[in-house]
């Protein structure tokens, strides 16, 4: 269950002219298709106390972990490494400290991801895939390797539907019909967020926080993959606009160039763009099922 009273705290926000809102302003433009509430959970949770004092606090201290732990997994690469202490920690940091509206957010990024790859993968000609979809519908899953299997579930996906195109000297190209039925057009099944008195750290902040615990307890080699992976938002998001047929969306992916890597200091903002270029992207497919829909429904003179 998505926290709503993101959208009435923005629409209770009265306008000033001399000291105008800026996150009032965003969600109000329309430019950008977004899902409501996940757009307004996105501007409360950036406009919070948290992102305005605690972030550019912590942000140093956590990239100074990043440097130390680089040092670390240098000399001793296999030091203290565990998926299941690393997904855990974080099931437990979400639930305990960080807002409903960042956890609301993560947790929709996993069904996002989800259903961007079935879309590929259903429509593209020629593509026969199965892969392990991920749903958690309350924190409790994530601690069943999500956060991991998330970047390894790109990767796979990457080489696997190029293996196939190969081995038939295939280009990508759509499917006689496109097939949207894999697009979620409204809520996913998730929990309510806890609301606890420590719920307040924001999503940038508790990113830039477990970003050196990612690379502590996993191997310099996952963790590499897994600040790689990042700019992969370019990679599939060609596929998805390929199929349509409409490079537009192109314009709002922000990582890219996945050949050239970027430096993990700036993971964690990196990984905001990524989460928020997902959402883009399923809202844009979202907004093509409905176009679609509708054309159906006027084509049969309903």
């Amino acid at each position: 269950m998505p926290p709503t009273d993101a959208i009435d705290r923005l629409k209770s926000v009265n306008h000033n002219p001399q000291d105008p809102n800026p996150w009032l302003a965003l969600y109000l433009d329309t430019s950008i298709a977004l899902h409501e509430t996940a757009k307004a959970n996105f501007l409360i949770d950036v406009g919070s106390r948290s992102r305005q004092y605690f972030f550019p606090l912590i942000r140093p201290l956590c990239r100074l972990g990043i440097a130390f732990n680089k040092v670390l997994k240098t000399f001793l690469p296999n030091f203290l490494t565990s998926s299941w202490l690393l997904h855990h920690s974080i099931h437990l940091g979400l639930k305990w400290f960080v807002s409903p509206y960042a956890n609301y957010l993560v947790m929709r990024h996993f069904h996002i991801g989800t259903e961007l790859l079935q879309f590929v993968a259903g429509n593209a000609k020629g593509v026969k895939m199965e892969f392990k979809g991920l749903r958690p519908e309350k924190l409790k899953d994530l601690v069943n390797n999500v956060f991991l299997d998330h970047d390894l579930n790109i990767y796979n996906f990457v080489i696997e539907i190029n293996r196939q195109l190969h081995e038939q000297n295939r280009d990508l190209e759509p499917k006689d019909e496109l097939d949207f039925s894999c697009i979620t057009d409204g809520d996913f099944p998730i929990e309510e967020m806890p609301r606890g008195w420590f719920n307040f750290i924001d999503l940038e902040a508790a990113i830039e926080i477990y970003t050196p615990m990612y690379q502590l307890l996993l191997t310099d080699s996952d963790f590499w993959r897994a600040c790689n992976s990042l700019q992969l938002d370019e990679t599939i998001a060609l596929y998805a606009t390929t199929l349509i047929n409409d490079h537009k969306f192109l314009g709002l992916v922000n990582n890219r160039h996945p050949i050239v890597p970027e430096s993990t200091f700036g993971a964690g903002h990196r990984l905001m763009l990524h989460g928020l270029a997902a959402e883009c992207l399923h809202a844009y497919l979202v907004k093509q099922k409905r176009l679609r829909r509708k054309q159906m429904t006027e084509g049969n003179g309903v």
